[in-house]
């Protein structure tokens, strides 16, 4: 029985020893060098005393030594944590304030950048650190790990701006990639082109499916994601057949068309996504030009490790349609409930996704006012003790008994009496000809549906096309243009910058 995910780099490091494991724009690494430099790394923890099963925060820039560092980290017994170079200090604050770690792992470069921020613990620096073949204090404290205990803590912001810290644990982990590389026949021959942030849960798939199978990982430099065509000759040079992206990456792509100007025919295999919703308009381009590739949306919240249901795009859908997020991944169950927590079944009855399994987060770090709110006892068990996780999202069943999302339970809004999902209308205006990104928010001040937009359309000429696909009340109140629609962090539409514009 696996008992923690350190299983996989001893077995690639072993079996394919001089594979590159790790490459980005400035090194690459093989396998044995991956778990050579972090042995070192963890000995050098350990011999500071720090102890175990404790956080340790990662603070470097992003690329090869971030992944290295990981795994130091749970080579010697602790968790980590990255905080991202680029982040606001005030955010920095706010995650070091609710983690309380003792260690950063950083570079002498960025030792007084951090410095700066409200910290007052120890510094291990990257390049003082050796590369080790095995150390007995490591092996000690490698030995005390059990699947329970935690791998991980990113911090999300939710919808409240807040950072909560999500806690992962070994086995969330080892039972997600083991879906992941069996799902889509993952192995040392693949190569995984990485775009997630290492604080975006999107990256573990890329991290750990890479690790576990001896497939490369290539860490795809940020400047390209806004330059299509360099991008697809990037994974065409380095020969990446499979990508997990958010939507908003892809749809760059299909937008400014570079998937006419740059042939991928038998590069990509897999194409991955997860995070927002992907428009089928957007998608159908990607299929059009490379239609023997297979396409998978992934749905899940930082809270249940990456994701919790997929759907294989097995049909053709009209730009107008959404595109299903289909069904529970295995060992995974999802529950619909409605107001009354009640369990949905039937067709096109809207209720909140709730999710239970081995996937689930212990909950938020120090924090158990939000855990005790959202990880809560099964409705539908007053047996025994046990925990779902109730994500916010609205979804319904469709005639197919395919799961398909609506919206947050915070985009629900009620106007004109209506009971109204945002994203059903973000849904209808993505199909319409030359929109790729759009974002509706409601303006309570005077009770009116804005729509942000991509495409210079007059509010009339919208609404009529609009009236196709849905009800009067549901038409937005103001149209606002926006040529570049704001993104955060993670690579999804910045609703708390647009509703500055309200």
């Amino acid at each position: 029985m696996q008992s923690n995910v350190l299983e996989w780099l001893e077995f690639s490091a072993k079996r394919v020893p001089e594979k590159t494991a790790l490459q980005d724009e400035q090194e690459q690494i093989t396998f044995k060098e991956y778990h050579d430099k972090s042995i070192g790394i963890a000995e050098a923890i350990l011999e500071a005393g720090y102890g175990t099963k404790k956080p340790v925060v990662v603070y470097i820039e992003k690329g090869v030594k971030v992944l290295v560092s990981f795994m130091g980290i749970v080579y010697s017994g602790n968790f980590y944590s990255p905080i991202d170079t680029e982040m606001p200090a005030a955010r920095v604050n706010k995650i070091l304030e609710v983690l309380k770690p003792e260690l950063v792992i950083t570079t002498k470069e960025l030792e007084k950048e951090f410095r700066a921020f409200d910290y007052h613990g120890k510094f291990l620096f990257y390049e003082e650190t050796k590369e080790k073949e095995e150390s007995l204090i490591v092996q000690n404290a490698v030995s005390s790990i059990i699947d329970t205990d935690l791998l991980y803590v990113l911090f999300t912001s939710g919808s409240t701006g807040v950072p909560k810290g999500v806690c992962i644990t070994h086995r969330s982990v080892i039972d997600y990639i083991d879906w992941v590389t069996g799902m889509f026949g993952i192995t040392e021959q693949d190569s995984f082109g990485n775009q997630a942030p290492f604080y975006f849960d999107n990256s573990i798939l890329d991290i750990y499916s890479a690790m576990k199978s001896g497939a490369v990982l290539h860490i795809i430099p940020q400047k390209l994601f806004s330059q299509p065509v360099l991008l697809l000759e990037y994974l065409k040079m380095h020969k990446i057949n499979t990508i997990f992206w958010v939507p908003s990456a892809l749809i760059v792509v299909s937008r400014l068309k570079a998937l006419r100007n740059v042939d991928m025919t038998g590069t990509l295999k897999r194409v991955l996504f997860c995070g927002e919703v992907m428009p089928n308009k957007q998608l159908n381009i990607w299929r059009k030009y490379l239609p023997d590739v297979v396409y998978a949306n992934l749905y899940g919240p930082t809270e249940i490790t990456d994701a919790c249901t997929y759907y294989i795009v097995d049909r053709k859908f009209g730009d107008d349609e959404p595109l299903p997020m289909g069904y529970p991944m295995r060992n995974t169950d999802i529950m619909v409930l409605d107001e009354d927590d009640c369990l949905v079944t039937d067709t096109d009855i809207v209720g909140e996704l709730c999710v239970r399994g081995t996937g689930l987060s212990t909950g938020y770090y120090r924090n158990p006012e939000k855990t005790q709110a959202a990880f809560v006892q099964n409705p539908l068990n007053n047996i025994y003790e046990e925990k779902i996780y109730r994500t916010g999202d609205l979804v319904k069943y469709n005639e197919r008994h395919e799961l398909v999302y609506l919206s947050r339970k915070d985009f629900q809004i009620k106007h004109m009496g209506h009971r109204i999902e945002l994203g059903e209308i973000e849904t209808a205006v993505s199909s319409l000809p030359g929109v790729s990104l759009c974002c509706c928010l409601y303006d309570e001040k005077h009770s009116r549906i804005v729509l942000f937009i991509d495409k210079n359309m007059k509010k009339d000429e919208i609404n009529q096309q609009l009236k196709r696909m849905i009800p009067e009340y549901m038409l937005p109140g103001k149209i606002i243009v926006r040529e570049e629609m704001p993104v955060n962090a993670n690579g999804k539409i910045d609703r708390v910058k647009l509703k500055e514009q309200l």
